[in-house]
């Protein structure tokens, strides 16, 4: 079944949903375009006043987020559908969008924001050295290959995936380029939190019996919002979501 963006603006061409990136205005796909606008949100109470590169920006919704506290944001995307929906659907005086790929940007800018993409990247190490040389602070992130993929593997099943990370191969892969890392794990909270204990407690087992499965997550899916995850400096990262670099030069 193919997922397409709904109620968007007339003149804004919708994105259908592929796998390699979220989108928002897809119910079926809220629960991660919340986990992501989650960690967006984070960021842009922490870029107030400067000028920022959204990389990998995708449909673009980051960098409009990132826009309403930084100076100056430009989201930069390879993909020519990517950045069309998001040169028309998001319209701020201190928001551009440029098509190009990541590794080729090297303008300078006070903080770039790299998000769920270095997994899908087959030089990372090239990519990060020429981070930390164009920005004074980096935030990267990527999913956790804990609790992504099945015990013991490799990585999950996604096809755009290159290569996953564990908390530890992370962080190795990211210090020789940054004199300091902080890494943050992303962890559910609130409803998302009750619900994952209500999992361990058997719940998985409930609603198949009770034929509730399609009716509750119909409802749950769509009322999920970014408030439902947290970021913690937590020492049980290897639990984590996420995980979210603050890289410092």
């Amino acid at each position: 079944m193919r997922h397409i963006q709904r109620n968007q603006p007339p003149e804004v061409p919708p994105l259908a949903l592929t796998g390699e990136r979220t989108l928002p205005d897809v119910p079926e796909e809220n629960y991660w375009y919340r986990r992501h606008l989650a960690v967006y949100e984070w960021i842009a109470g922490r870029v107030a006043g400067l000028r920022v590169a959204d990389l990998a920006c995708g449909e673009g919704y980051g960098a409009d987020v990132l826009a309403r506290s930084a100076a100056e944001v430009v989201g930069v995307d390879a993909n020519p559908e990517a950045h069309e929906h998001a040169r028309l659907r998001y319209r701020r005086s201190n928001l551009t969008f440029e098509r190009g790929l990541v590794e080729g940007f090297e303008r300078r800018c006070d903080a770039i924001v790299f998000l769920q993409t270095i997994e899908h990247i087959d030089q990372p190490e090239r990519l990060l050295e020429r981070l930390a040389a164009t920005s004074q602070i980096a935030y990267v992130s990527t999913p956790n290959r804990l609790t992504l993929a099945p015990p013991g593997a490799e990585r999950s099943g996604n096809p755009w995936h290159l290569r996953e990370y564990t908390p530890a191969e992370y962080g190795a892969l990211l210090r020789p380029f940054f004199l300091r890392v902080e890494i943050l794990g992303v962890f559910h909270a609130r409803k998302l939190r009750v619900h994952e204990i209500a999992l361990r407690l058997g719940w998985d087992r409930v609603h198949p019996a009770l034929r509730l499965t399609k009716p509750f997550y119909d409802r749950f899916v769509p009322a999920i919002s970014a408030s439902d995850f947290e970021l913690r400096d937590d020492r049980d990262l290897d639990a984590s979501l996420d995980l979210l670099a603050v890289c410092h030069r």
